[in-house]
């Protein structure tokens, strides 16, 4: 039987969600190495920060990559909006988010960074979060501190669990990993219940219990900000950015110069389609017609080339081809 298959090197390899893709601890590896390169020894230090945008399914997942983007985020609050068109206060379960992480592993090469919210529950629920998130292909996944029913960090009126509950948490969703490169991120929401400084002293308990990357989430003010950079110093930070939210609005630089290596902007990019969703609606439904509005809109050729066609249609056609027919 002749040993050449009917298709040209590479061609299965650069099909996204079909073709052999880069393997979840290679996913890992390559967001740990971004990670390193994003730790502060001290405010002022040289770090080359990781900005990580979020996306609410596989479009969103591609767009980030095809920008250049070097990590994804699946963003809880703009699953629960995009996904179910509800307010993000807990209401998406454990196994909704791990099947949506699965969908937006295999739309893009560059590695994901899970929201899971509380991790569903104690300690035990956490751990199976873990291994389902795992399987599910993420790179990394965020745990915080809240109660549940957990609320979007720039909401008002959370609860939290005690700090030692937490730890243990973190210290059990460490234990559940199979591929130590998972990277495990420890949230806290200390700042909106008792103040920056219970912040910082949970982060430095969540780091001693195991976790990867700590994410502070809405201080208030610059020197805040400043405060969580120095304090925590040496591990790496997160600083996530909500447009009219409660944390101040600053350049990517500048959150690096304060000490923070990642700057999530998880619903930047969804709240930036929501917009143009609605102008888009409202055209149609003022003129009745969209062509005025075509450059304004993806091209039918971008559409076809963000989602691979030409090279999918190849390869449809190689592989109607029989084995060791390739010229």
């Amino acid at each position: 039987m002749p040993d050449t298959p009917p298709w040209e090197p590479g061609l299965l390899t650069s099909l996204t969600g079909v073709g052999p893709g880069p393997a979840a601890g290679d996913k890992r590896v390559a967001l740990r190495t971004a990670l390193a390169a994003a730790t502060a020894g001290g405010q002022g230090a040289a770090i080359a920060p990781l900005v990580l945008p979020g996306a609410t399914d596989a479009l969103g997942a591609r767009l980030v990559e095809d920008a250049g983007f070097a990590a994804v985020y699946a963003t809880g609050a703009g699953l629960a909006n995009a996904g179910y068109g509800l307010p993000d206060i807990g209401l998406i379960s454990q196994t909704e988010v791990a099947d949506h992480a699965g969908r937006l592993t295999e739309a893009t090469r560059v590695p994901l960074v899970c929201d899971a919210d509380t991790g569903y529950g104690g300690p035990l629920a956490a751990m199976r979060t873990v291994r389902l998130l795992e399987r599910a292909g993420v790179a990394g996944l965020q745990l915080e501190d809240q109660e549940m029913p957990k609320r979007c960090g720039h909401f008002d009126a959370h609860a939290l669990i005690p700090s030692g509950h937490m730890q243990t948490k973190i210290a059990a969703a460490c234990e559940a990993r199979t591929d130590d490169a998972l990277v495990i991120i420890a949230r806290t929401d200390a700042r909106s219940v008792h103040g920056i400084d219970e912040a910082i002293e949970r982060g430095r308990a969540y780091a001693e219990a195991g976790a990867d990357v700590l994410f502070v989430e809405a201080p208030r003010t610059v020197d805040e900000l400043a405060l969580v950079g120095r304090e925590l110093a040496g591990v790496p930070l997160i600083v996530n950015v909500v447009e009219g939210g409660k944390t101040p609005q600053l350049s990517v630089a500048e959150y690096a110069e304060l000490g923070f290596g990642v700057v999530l902007f998880a619903n930047y990019l969804m709240r930036s389609m929501h917009l143009a969703g609605q102008e888009a609606l409202a055209h149609l439904k003022e003129h009745g017609e969209t062509a005025s509005r075509a450059g304004r809109m993806a091209s039918w050729e971008q559409r076809q080339g963000l989602f691979n066609l030409p090279r999918f249609s190849a390869a449809e056609s190689a592989l109607d081809r029989e084995f060791g027919s390739i010229s």
